[in-house]
């Protein structure tokens, strides 16, 4: 049995199909989850979703925030704003982080992209 796994942002469904496990960040830390995961509703952080499929691969999304919803294995994801990593545009994410002065969130939202984008080193 897998997981039914729903990404949605306000423009439009990033992800929808079946998965082994979701591993997100939430305000509290991250948190993975499998088939049979009790039911489940947490507020996002800045961070990124990993949605592992039954084949192997894995789908991964930079979350800037929003909400997660497991109940009879089913999990939801209502983000704020998510990005897949091929859709990340890496020079403008590292534009971003370059002109980073004081916020600490616009840092981690830059660095979150940068990761998810496969560009770890130009993240730290």
């Amino acid at each position: 049995m897998t997981l039914q796994v729903e990404l949605v942002s306000p423009e439009r469904i990033l992800y929808s199909g079946e998965a082994d496990m979701v591993i997100a960040r939430t305000a509290g830390g991250d948190i993975a989850f499998l088939t049979g995961h009790a039911p489940f509703v947490g507020s996002l952080g800045i961070g990124k979703v990993v949605v592992r499929q039954s084949d192997g691969t894995s789908v991964t999304a930079a979350v800037h925030g929003g909400f997660v919803e497991v109940k009879d294995n089913r999990v939801t994801i209502l983000s704020d704003v998510a990005e897949l990593a091929s859709q990340i545009d890496v020079s403008r994410a590292r534009e971003a982080l370059a002109r980073v002065v004081d916020d600490e969130d616009a840092r981690r939202r830059a660095e979150v992209r940068l990761d998810v984008a496969g560009e770890i080193s130009a993240a730290h």
